[in-house]
């Protein structure tokens, strides 16, 4: 442990002492708060102030040595100075005797082991430029000589643009990186030059100009060297005539090695050469005359002699004319080529010969006859005399094609009622072309087609559809005849009228799962379009386009649904929309329904007749048992007895006549009813059921149990069925009795009359 601190100890010394401020600089801890830069003693100063930029850091650190900062200056972006120092003072940056270039914004940054921080940027403006000097070489100078002009911007620096006048208009301009400039000046007119300068200081992204300059003169003197045109002959030029052109120098005391001659004639040059050039041509006729230069250039000197040589026309340039003026395809015409001037003192008319382009065929008289061409074609002549040959213009000869036969249609569509319009075209043929109509061979209206883009429309109106028929178009473009085209064939719509709406089968007979057919009918002219629809429906039931002027609407299988009102509209192409009337549709009960329903019926009513008969015969069986029951062979006369067995549920019988024994008896059982339902007490009870049964016996031979009467005895009986054969019961609380009828001496009982039950 110990030889590792005494190994570390020593490797610290060591660097202390190769490096004196690394390990104070390592543990020393620092931050750099703020910088700060300003300008003084201002902003905005003029030319020649000392400005100080001042770079101020603020730096906080934790150790007493002295950091190493390193301070850059910037100037609208760019760096001008860098400097490294360990003071803590401000960072001072000097602008001694400040001009317009240092003008800018300006901007500085600490950088301290590495951490960097840059202050706010700052604008310095200087205001003011030294006045330029202008120094020349020489004073005077001869035409072509060199002068050497220098400006100057005394104290300026930057990127400066110089410029140079004479007489106040530029001549030259430099751009240098130093206050300074040279150009070198040539002068081609004689006389006396002033000559100034003046400079552009550009700072990005302003600029700044000086003032002027004092001016300087400069006297220019004439070179002693004149250029000389000459031309032979001298006189009246006419054209033919050959010319002589000579250009020459006159020189005094002065070498022409270096000089150069040019001869030309307008645009042309005509020759070229040191000394003395000359040119020989034939002469031709130009307004205002042959111009001829010829221009010495010696260095920079250059002079020119100028001529203009009149030429009088041997004859003038012919003209092409045509006759007829208008000509239709094929047709002969005369083209005639004519000079109308001619110079008589040197030539005859005779002595002028015309050829016509492209036929090459030379004429005296200039009269050509010829076939007008099939399309627009162009001709030229020539006239020609002594060599001089002249062409004309050219003539553009634009045959007539002959109109054809007009064809005559109806412009849309032709509706009875409303204006026709009728179009008149021919398919060929020159404009313009004149299009007559005609109604019958009497003419209506003319019109005529001057552009390609025109038509010959005309209105009519017509009162039945055949009289469409009745119209026609003639046309014509020239002197030829007009030509009369065919008769209009045209299809005249006829708005729709007389909308009526009928159904198949009749109305009274539409059944139910039968078909139902809607057959609409109008009368106009088809297509027709025709729509069904429902009455309180906005959408059509279906919509269909036909050729024919009726149209049924199909309903193949008919429900009670399909009951209501129904009407048609229909429309052609008159647009005209009409509406039919309206049909009720009230679709009836299916025959096999109506079938089914009786069946069902009579099925019905036959289940419950013989429902009834079948419980009246129970009934009937239950009181004939209980009738056989209830008699008792107490005498040898019971056979003679008839018993009736009547239930509870009857409330009145009538019974019937029963012969017994010679004897008619007629007997009634009756019962008062009950005050509920028949049924329900039957049902609700849980007594057996009781039966009244009329007993008739003969009449007693004992006196002590018959009563007082004569006839046959009436017994009250009440029998009780018991089920399974129970016996028969006399505690009841019913009253039953049997009355007879039929014996004059019989009367009614009443109950308090009635005898003890009978067992």
């Amino acid at each position: 442990m110990g030889l590792l601190l005494l190994l570390a100890s020593t490797t610290l010394l060591l660097a202390s002492y190769l490096h004196p401020g690394s390990v104070t600089n390592a543990q020393q801890v620092f931050t750099i708060k703020d910088v700060s830069l300003s300008i003084e003693p201002s902003a905005d100063v003029s030319r020649g102030t000392n400005v100080t930029v001042r770079c101020r850091a603020s730096v906080s650190s934790s150790g007493q040595e002295a950091l190493s900062r390193e301070y850059t200056v910037y100037k609208d972006g760019s760096e001008v100075y860098t400097k490294t120092t360990s003071s803590s003072d401000d960072f001072l940056y000097l602008l001694p005797d400040a001009r317009v270039s240092n003008s800018g914004k300006y901007k500085c940054k600490i950088n301290i082991e590495g951490r960097q921080r840059t202050s706010n940027a700052e604008k310095l403006a200087v205001e003011g430029l030294s006045k330029p000097v202008l120094h020349l070489n020489k004073g005077v100078v001869t035409e072509g000589e060199e002068l050497t002009a220098r400006c100057t911007a005394p104290g300026e620096t930057g990127s400066i643009f110089f410029y140079f006048y004479d007489k106040g208009e530029e001549i030259q301009d430099k751009q240098v990186n130093s206050n300074q400039a040279e150009a070198v000046l040539h002068f081609r007119s004689v006389g006396i030059h002033r000559i100034h300068c003046t400079y552009t200081v550009f700072v990005r992204p302003d600029s700044y100009k000086s003032e002027e300059s004092s001016s300087a003169a400069v006297s220019v003197k004439e070179l002693n060297i004149t250029p000389v045109l000459e031309i032979s002959p001298q006189h009246q030029i006419f054209e033919g005539d050959h010319l002589n052109i000579f250009c020459s120098v006159r020189v005094a005391q002065r070498s022409t090695d270096s000089m150069l001659l040019y001869l030309s004639e307008g645009t042309s040059l005509l020759s070229s050469g040191s000394n003395k050039v000359n040119h020989s041509m034939v002469a031709l006729a130009k307004a205002p005359g042959l111009m001829f230069e010829c221009r010495m250039e010696m260095g920079n000197v250059v002079k020119i002699a100028n001529r203009t040589v009149p030429v009088t026309e041997l004859f003038s340039a012919p003209t092409l004319t045509m006759s007829p003026a208008e000509v239709f395809q094929r047709e002969p015409m005369k083209l005639t080529c004519n000079s109308e001037r001619f110079a008589s003192e040197r030539i005859q008319r005779n002595e002028l010969t015309y050829t016509l382009h492209p036929l090459e065929n030379p004429m005296d008289t200039g009269v050509f006859s010829v076939k007008a061409p099939l399309r627009d074609f162009n001709y030229t002549c020539a006239a020609r005399a002594k060599g001089i040959e002249k062409h004309s213009e050219t003539l553009t000869v634009r045959p007539r094609v002959p109109v054809s036969i007009p064809k005559i249609s109806v412009y849309g569509k032709a509706i009875l009622g409303k204006p026709i319009q009728i179009l008149c075209q021919s398919d060929s043929g020159s404009l313009p072309i004149n299009y007559t109509l005609f109604r019958e061979y009497m003419p209506e209206n003319t019109t005529s087609v001057r552009l390609p883009i025109q038509e010959a429309l005309f209105t009519v109106s017509i009162s039945r559809p055949e009289e469409i028929k009745k119209f026609m178009c003639e046309a014509s473009n020239g002197r030829r005849q007009p030509l009369l085209g065919p008769r209009l064939n045209a299809t005249v719509i006829v708005p729709l009228s007389h909308a009526r709406l009928s159904a198949v089968p009749n109305l009274q007979e539409i059944l139910e799962d039968g078909h139902l057919n809607l057959i609409c009918r109008v009368e106009g002219t088809p297509p027709v379009t025709f729509k069904w629809y429902r009455v309180g429906d906005s959408k059509p039931l279906n919509t269909t386009t036909t050729d024919e002027l009726h149209k049924d609407y199909m309903v193949p299988i008919v429900t009670k649904e399909h009951s209501g009102r129904y009407y048609c509209e229909a429309f052609n192409h008159a647009r005209n929309l009409v509406r039919s009337n309206e049909v009720n549709v009230e679709v009836r009960m299916a025959v096999w329904k109506k079938a089914l329903i009786g069946g069902i019926c009579l099925l019905i009513v036959s289940v419950l007749a013989v429902a009834v008969v079948l419980y009246f015969k129970s009934k009937r069986g239950k009181r004939e048992a209980a009738a056989e029951l209830s008699v008792k062979p107490s005498s040898p006369k019971s056979d003679d007895s008839l018993t009736v067995s009547l239930t509870h549920d009857t409330e009145v019988y009538n019974a019937a006549t029963v012969r017994v024994d010679r004897a008619s008896v007629s007997v009634w059982s009756e019962r008062k009813p009950d005050a509920g339902n028949d049924e329900e007490s039957s049902v609700v009870s849980n007594e057996p059921d009781v039966e009244y049964t009329e007993v008739v016996h003969p009449r007693s031979a004992d006196p002590a149990r018959a009563p007082l009467r004569k006839g046959t005895d009436t017994v009250y009986s009440e029998l009780q069925n018991s089920p399974h054969g129970a016996a028969d019961h006399h505690d009841y609380g019913s009253v039953e009795y049997t009355e007879l009828n039929g014996d004059p001496e019989i009367s009614r009982l009443h109950p308090q009359d009635l005898p003890e039950p009978v067992d």
